[in-house]
């Protein structure tokens, strides 16, 4: 038993020294990395049961007399009068406990349908209990599966019984039973050890395989992900040499290449590392590899200096992953990573460049989105003060005329606040936001004029809890909202109309509130008021371009709620989150 356990151990290690080979090629990486689907799990069917089969010819063959002899491929098949002790339970369990029950049954079809083929009187055993094995594995896979493999110590208990399962098959298909007792003394110890061990190793080594890619591919992520988070904020005004620049730099930085370049359709925007002497940015690109890698859209990689073809006679970058950006379908530049050997090139340095590249372009067609955005918020805000500016001027200036021989102290005071309000509404930009404070002011100024021309008619409350001086908002909010309730709510209103805005804090939100205690809305025009699909310029420009900023900025959850009240006229609000700002300074969008 002990000789047969040595024997049994040392062709053991052979088997587990063929699985870690195979594990190491890119063929069996791919099947493992592959959805397992029908295809997937007919080629591990075949793989596993080829190692079903090897582990069939790596047994020992044992007599019922309890003596072991060699192996003699065509002779001993001819006098089959003796089993082996063999390892055919390895290969089936471990591709039932990889691929699942079908996978497990298919390995066990081939290893057994072999096995009983080679004859013997314990053929059928044989033959018939790898496909139970691979099923019974196959279902326990699933049962104790954590991640996307089995652990090693499951994979040696599932080897020790499924084992056992072999060894009963034997006691109870092979005749004479005295026989098939007297061989299962003598080869049970040796298979049940050896054929739990090996399942364990097999499964260690894929899991280790899998451990290794899964980290390869975490550090892969981790690193574009790096980038992506800082690419966006360059790329903000377009690819240019200075964006370029620190945009090779966060990459160089995190690969382990000679060089990295940029280039557009002309010239190179940036380049950092080796043959920084003569790949100066604003030259012409210099090697014909880019020209091509330009014309045809394609990466490309190419290991030797005449592919490259730098028209520098010394430079001494000798391999390159050449991988074009594109913005839509047309190809703006490429992206380089340079090397100094061929052999420096690595399949991970392949997939992070056209990672990179395909981030790359995304990215640019992110900026270019976020380019027209802030062209169309300009827009708006443009048509918003465009509306503003003339009816108020002229219904302002009618005013001071009306005052300035009658009450010329008024005039004076209201001549000053059109002043701060204009001046305030020409210094906005879709760019920026404001405080609270400065809103509220802008927003007073307008109410300061209007309660000139409406005299007794308009009372306004202001209720502003305190610390919300720096919260910071969109310009332009407060004032078309004020100016709403006040030119279509109290419309109608003769005397006695009021307006009434509200800030609260609201741990960390701010919660706004206009109310007026007018007319109020019908219901079915409400969603017409701030739905684009259904916008007017009569009912409005001024609430759906508040509206669409506040989602712009904050997210759908900022957007304007409009209600009427139990009470009489509307109220429209919405919460800001609790931003502060530095005082009196504005504070640019981009910079958030």
């Amino acid at each position: 038993m002990l000789e047969v356990l040595m024997l049994l151990t040392e062709r053991m290690a052979i088997i587990v020294t063929v699985a870690f080979i195979l594990t190491r090629t890119q063929a069996f990486k791919r099947t493992i990395d592959l959805k397992l689907n029908n295809k997937t799990k007919i080629i591990l069917s075949f793989i596993f049961g080829g190692f079903g089969i090897l582990g069939t010819y790596a047994g020992i063959p044992v007599s019922s007399s309890q003596s072991f002899l060699l192996w003699v491929p065509g002779v001993n098949q001819l006098y089959f009068d003796y089993a082996l002790a063999n390892l055919r339970t390895v290969g089936v369990v471990t591709g039932g406990l990889l691929g699942g029950p079908l996978v497990g049954f298919g390995a066990g079809l081939i290893a057994g349908g072999h096995r009983l083929l080679l004859g013997g009187f314990t053929a059928l055993a044989c033959g018939l209990s790898p496909m139970f094995e691979g099923i019974i594995s196959g279902l326990i896979s699933k049962k104790f599966e954590k991640g996307r493999i089995v652990s090693a110590q499951i994979a040696f208990l599932t080897g020790f019984f499924m084992t056992i399962i072999h060894l009963t098959f034997i006691l109870f298909l092979s005749q004479p039973y005295a026989k098939a007792l007297d061989l299962v003394e003598v080869i049970s110890f040796p298979m049940i050890i050896d054929n739990s061990i090996g399942a364990a190793l097999f499964i260690a080594i894929i899991k280790t395989l899998i451990q290794e890619e899964d980290r390869i591919e975490a550090n892969q992520a981790q690193k574009i992900l790096h980038i992506a988070d800082t690419m966006l904020f360059h790329l903000q005004q377009g690819l240019n040499h200075r964006s370029a620049r620190e945009l090779i730099k966060i990459i160089y930085h995190a690969t382990q290449v000679s060089a990295i370049s940029i280039t557009d359709h002309e010239k190179i925007l940036a380049h950092i590392g080796v043959g920084s002497d003569h790949h100066i940015p604003g030259n012409v690109i210099l090697t014909k590899a880019t020209e091509e890698a330009i014309h045809s859209g394609e990466l490309s990689i190419v290991k030797s200096k005449e592919e490259i073809d730098c028209n520098y006679p010394y430079c001494t970058l000798a391999a390159a992953i050449i991988c074009p950006y594109k913005k839509g379908n047309e190809v703006m530049g490429v992206l380089k990573f340079y090397f100094l050997d061929p052999k420096q090139i690595k399949p991970v340095d392949i997939k992070l460049a056209e990672g990179l590249g395909k981030l790359l372009s995304h990215q640019l067609e992110v900026a270019e989105a976020q380019k027209q955005s802030k062209l169309i918020s300009l827009a708006e805000i443009k048509a918003l003060q465009a509306q503003i500016n003339p009816h108020f001027l002229f219904n302002s200036l009618n005013t001071v005329i009306a005052l300035i021989r009658t009450n010329p102290d008024v005039a004076r005071d209201l001549l000053v606040q059109l002043g701060s309000f204009f001046r305030q509404n020409l210094n906005t930009s879709q760019n920026e936001l404001v405080t609270l404070q400065q809103e509220i002011e802008h927003t007073q100024a307008y109410l300061n004029i209007e309660q000139v021309r409406f005299h007794d008619r308009l009372t306004i409350n202001f209720n502003v809890d305190s610390g919300l001086e720096k919260v910071l908002i969109p310009p332009l909010t407060l004032q078309p909202l004020v100016e709403n309730a006040l030119k279509h709510g109290l419309k109608d209103i003769p005397a006695g109309g009021v307006i009434t805005i509200e800030l609260q804090n609201a741990l960390d939100k701010v919660k706004v509130t206009i109310r007026d205690n007018g007319i109020g809305i019908p219901a079915y025009k409400i969603n017409n008021l701030i739905n684009p699909k259904n916008f007017s310029v009569q009912t409005g420009l001024g609430l759906n371009n508040v509206n669409q900023r506040l989602i712009g900025y904050f997210g759908s959850k900022a957007g304007l709620k409009i209600e009427n009240c139990p009470e009489g006229g509307t109220k429209v609000y919405f919460e800001l989150p609790f931003t502060k700002g530095d005082g009196d300074a504005r504070q640019d969008i981009n910079s958030r």
